[in-house]
């Protein structure tokens, strides 16, 4: 189960959350939740990137030992060697030589410091002991000594000793905590086991504990259980709570995510797909069609190719399922290899979601785990009936023959199947004790000639019900302050082509005057360079784009981007290009004379163009928006995060009145390799126009896809996106002006377009928690709402913080978070508490005070808010009149985009 499934740890015992992962592989993401963090230096070189703030990183550090794996064992002298540690394959060093702590000092606390590191976890402080005839007390004085130099060197520093009893009373005031291993569950390496602690061992270790915490020193239990367990590990950080200690309980070799003062909440789901079925993961069932779903209800798609090593760690610490969509049969081979991993998954708690077809042929180890008996792999018989509502969500089941069908367990729960004469049930539907499984045609029908598609299966439902998702507080990012986002973007196509407007100026121009003078909202202008530069295709016409462009960049509500050199229309084959043009399929960019492909030259040297001749002053590039097939590998990824920009577009989400399925609708991004292309909100008005041919009016039908991603679900914000050739044509600038209207007759709250893609990447890399009933958020700052399912109830204001209130949705509650970390109570009914109601601008500032709370409030427009009945709204306790009062609400207009607010209520 999810580890949302339980509470964590009660709170009964103060200090930061500490946890240790020492694995080579990048930190999890949902170790951010934890206040201090231990790491190997060694495979983390460099932390804050590793670990973003506010959790603080720590530096693993042997004092009592030298491995030859570290850099610096070369140069350790064998005059500070005391012995040998044969368990560990290291030299046990002798404490009590000036020298050997000097070079520790120098040569490992010194450049961890400087890495980043803002404390370190002393470990084998006692391993002197496995030399017989060392003096304990020249030890134990050359390990204060080196503590007492640490704490004089870097007094800011966190300090945890790794047992070192006996020299506690000596460090009394320096040393910030005490560890020790194991007071509850063990490991035994020996036997390769885990096992519970005596009774007898645990007393002695409590004893010592307890004596560190009289010394004012708070202690900290590390305790093992296997990495699957997450009840055991959950029961486990409770019995050391309760027993005074701060709790982490991993598993032996720290590689995963344990459970400590907070339990993180598992909030990945690794979707499977078969890469012989399609060119790329991005053009596979399980990205087009499943992401969205599973992002909806809060959770991050990871992906797996099953003709490629299977991923190994695997586990309900981070993830709470999996899920699979393949389209036919695979190699028996990597059915095989398959089957029994996802057997040891499935029997390690992982709950699972089958689409489209088996990974045939199905082991009887995996069918038994899934709730099967053996598979019957023929069209089922006559009598096929549908027995659930979670199918026929857009188009009528087909009752035809199904292609396979699967004999359950008597455990399991048919969605589509019959009886037989001997008892039991064929399904080609179905769940089952451990997941879910929903065979063809029973998915998703695609509708032939029109390339659209109609969902058979409930999604979302079939998602939640078999891979068991709790309810959890979702990040959301198409909402801030109980409003909709509202994004504008403008890719650069066209910028030099003449308007069909009076005395023909140019489209950029056009764009400029028609646009964006007249709409005063976020928005981000993206060039293409070769168009407007004069040293690329168009020298011509340079002078006046490049002067439009800079009139533009200028305005203070335009935000600059780049749209590449010479926007490659297919990346991959352009970078497979090498330089070369395919004239006979067609140029893969713009054919630039004597340009060979470079994706540094597209991306950070148009940047760089555009900032040095475009931007004014103090202004710089912040995006790049994809061109052509927006269709960048991680390659093209790395160069963009190297060069500092941000990224978007793909993803084209079209759902309209002639294509009213949630199938439309793409996800938030991808991930690649580590590195996160984000997706446009909605797709821009090419589609709408037929490519451009007509009718140049057809972009006014992106509405019908605005309200359609609004109800009955909110699943994008209001993404105006378009290209500068919109601002050609009379038709087409009409279509703008009332994209624009209806979008501002909306209660929407206007960002830019880089503000919505920060919310995306806090949506991937932000971490969720639990402790003491309460839901933990904790990211970057960018994300600022968390929707709540109905099932989660009200936000309780006064139990939470850093919530400035709530707005109701149609498909959740909007909880409104200010700056920092968020901890969110929730409860059956709304507290009398006071609260903002929403608002079209960025909090900046929280403060509870006595009869009310205290807001900064920054928006890029006017700011709007509103507040309930029974309050009111104050600056420097002078009343701010409202501008109306409705649905239970005051309304408040300003004619300043900056305030601060005292929401005062009489109750």
């Amino acid at each position: 189960m999810p580890s949302a499934a339980g509470p964590a740890a009660p709170a009964t015992v103060a200090g930061p959350s500490v946890a240790l992962y020492y694995g080579q592989a990048p930190v999890p993401r949902e170790m951010r939740v934890f206040d201090w963090v231990v790491l190997e230096a060694d495979h983390h070189p460099q932390p804050r990137k590793a670990l973003p703030a506010p959790s603080l990183p720590l530096a693993y550090v042997a004092v009592g030992e030298s491995h030859p794996s570290r850099t610096w064992s070369a140069e350790v002298s064998a005059q500070w060697v005391l012995g040998q540690n044969p368990a560990w394959g290291s030299r046990v060093m002798d404490m009590a030589q000036p020298a050997w702590r000097a070079f520790l000092i120098e040569r490992v606390f010194r450049p961890q410091w400087e890495q980043g590191y803002r404390g370190f976890f002393l470990d084998t402080l006692d391993s002197y002991r496995l030399v017989p005839g060392q003096s304990e007390v020249d030890q134990q004085q050359g390990l204060i000594a080196l503590v007492q130099e640490v704490r004089r060197r870097w007094p800011e520093a966190r300090l945890i000793l790794n047992r070192g009893f006996e020299v506690l009373p000596e460090l009394r005031g320096q040393v910030d905590m005490v560890a020790a291993e194991s007071l509850f569950q063990s490991w035994d390496a020996g036997q390769r086991r885990y096992r519970p602690v005596p009774a007898a061992d645990r007393q002695w270790l409590l004893a010592r504990l307890q004596a560190a915490r009289d010394l004012g020193m708070p202690c900290l239990s590390i305790d093992y259980v296997p990495p699957h367990d997450r009840a055991l590990a959950r029961e486990t950080a409770q019995q050391i709570v309760a027993s005074g200690c701060l709790p982490y309980v991993t598993d032996p070799a720290l590689h995963t995510v344990g459970v400590g003062l907070v339990e993180p909440v598992a909030r990945r789901v690794l979707m499977l797909y078969n890469g012989a079925e399609s060119l790329h993961v991005r053009l596979s069932n399980a990205k087009r069609f499943l992401q969205m779903p599973v992002e909806y209800a809060g959770y991050v798609v990871d992906y797996a190719d099953v003709l490629q090593p299977l991923p190994q760690n695997v586990h309900p610490d981070r993830y709470a399922g999996i899920v699979s969509w393949f389209t036919g049969d695979m190699p028996a081979a990597a059915a095989a290899r398959l089957n029994e991993w996802w057997a040891q998954r499935i029997a390690q708690g992982l709950p699972f979601a089958m689409f489209g077809h088996l990974p045939t042929p199905l082991s009887g180890a995996l069918a038994q785990q899934m709730g099967l008996t053996t598979p019957q792999v023929d069209n089922a018989p006559p009598g096929l009936a549908v027995l659930s509502p979670l199918l026929g969500m857009e188009m009528a089941p087909p009752l035809q023959a199904a292609e396979i069908v699967l004999r359950l367990a008597d455990s399991a729960k048919p969605l589509v199947g019959l009886r037989t004469a001997r008892g039991g049930h064929l399904a080609a539907a179905a769940l089952t004790p451990r997941g879910g499984f929903v065979l063809d045609p029973f998915v998703l029908q695609e509708l032939p000639g029109v390339d659209q598609s109609r969902w058979i299966v409930d999604p979302f439902a079939f998602l939640q019900a078999a891979l068991r998702l709790q309810p959890l507080p979702v990040p959301d990012t198409t909402t801030e302050n109980g409003r909709r986002l509202l994004t504008v973007h403008i890719d650069g196509d066209g910028f030099m082509s003449r308007a069909e407007l009076p005395g023909t100026p140019l489209a950029g121009r056009a764009l400029l005057d028609e646009v964006l003078r007249q709409q005063r909202v976020p928005t981000t202008l993206s060039i293409i360079e070769s168009e407007v530069a004069p040293h690329g295709l168009y020298p011509a016409t340079a002078a006046e784009a490049e002067a439009a462009a800079r009139e533009a960049f200028r305005l203070p509500h335009v935000e600059a981007a780049t749209h590449t050199w010479s926007h490659p229309f297919i990346w991959s084959a352009a970078q497979r290009a090498a330089g070369r043009i395919n004239k006979a399929t067609g140029s893969f960019y713009f054919d630039i004379p004597g340009y060979r492909f470079n994706l540094e030259r597209e991306i950070a040297g148009s940047a760089r163009y555009i900032e040095t001749r475009l931007c004014p002053a103090g202004k710089t590039v912040v995006l790049l928006q994809w061109s052509g097939d927006c269709s960048p590998d991680a390659d093209a990824l790395a160069v963009a995060d190297g060069a500092g920009l941000l990224n978007i577009n793909g993803g084209d989400t079209t759902i309209a009145r002639n294509n009213p399925s949630v199938s439309a609708i793409a996800a938030q991004g991808l991930k690649l390799d580590g590195r996160l292309q984000v997706h446009a909100p909605i797709t821009n008005e090419n589609l709408y126009t037929n490519l451009w041919t007509g009718p140049f009016d057809g972009f006014r039908r992106v509405i019908e896809t605005l309200e359609m991603t609004d109800r009955p679900r909110r699943i994008k914000p209001v993404g105006i996106y378009y290209h500068t050739y919109s601002a050609s044509k009379p038709a087409s600038l009409k279509a703008l002006r009332e994209v624009y209207a209806w979008a501002l007759s909306q209660p929407v709250h206007p960002v830019f377009t880089s503000d919505f893609v920060r919310k995306v990447h806090d949506f991937y890399d932000g971490a969720l928690a639990r402790r003491d009933g309460r839901w933990l958020w904790r990211a970057s700052g960018a994300l600022r709402t968390l929707r709540l399912p109905p099932a989660l109830g009200l936000p309780d204001l006064a139990r939470s913080h850093n919530l400035a209130g709530w707005a109701p949705g149609s498909d959740g509650t909007y909880a409104h978070l200010g700056p920092g970390d968020t901890w969110l109570a929730t409860g059956s009914a709304a507290t009398d508490t006071a609260r903002l109601l929403d608002a079209n601008g960025r909090i900046t500032a929280l403060e509870p005070r006595p009869r009310g709370l205290r807001v900064g409030l920054q928006a890029h427009v006017p700011l709007q808010w509103s507040v309930p009945e029974g309050c009111e709204s104050q600056h420097n306790g002078v009343r701010i009149p409202p501008s109306a009062q409705r649905n239970g609400a005051l309304h408040y207009k300003v004619p300043h985009e900056r305030t601060t607010i005292d929401i005062v209520c009489a109750r």
